[in-house]
């Protein structure tokens, strides 16, 4: 008995540690807890005060991109949250795919993925979707991202 408790304690001891709850990539919704059409005090609120912060126009409007160490949040329209994107290596999904995976990893681990040479891609290329993208270099992931399409 006192073993199987000795197990259960280093199983859930093995849990905590873990990738902290703000290292995990949600597929369609968020990364690192900053979800899709989060406000800029909202995602301050869950990572703090940006490295740096940018400011700019392109064809679809004024955008702003919060810039913290290996990750990305783009406010197209510069109120809430159009995109994030990361090549943090703790940042996961539940199924452990992120930096470094492969992509028959990818494919294996992501539920209605399709894979092309240098991306692999949850969710629908049209205007208003949500996706995810895996963008791969020499076969592995080297950045991720969760936004909607823009065009």
């Amino acid at each position: 008995m006192r073993r199987v408790l000795l197990l259960v304690a280093l199983a859930l001891a093995g849990l905590s540690l873990a990738a902290p709850a703000g290292a995990v990539i949600v597929p369609q919704r968020s990364i690192a807890g900053v979800e899709l059409l989060m406000t800029r005090a909202e995602v301050r609120g869950v990572l703090g005060e940006p490295n740096e912060v940018i400011h700019g126009t392109n064809e679809f409007g004024a955008f702003t991109v919060f810039k913290y160490r290996r990750l990305r949040v783009t406010f197209q329209g510069r109120t809430q949250v159009t995109a994030v994107a990361t090549n943090r290596r703790n940042e996961k999904t539940a199924r452990g795919i992120g930096f470094g995976s492969t992509r028959d990893e990818v494919r294996d681990n992501v539920r209605g993925v399709r894979c092309a040479k240098r991306m692999c891609v949850k969710g629908r290329l049209l205007p208003g979707r949500r996706v995810t993208v895996f963008r791969l270099y020499h076969g592995r992931v080297a950045n991720t991202l969760v936004g909607f399409v823009i065009d």
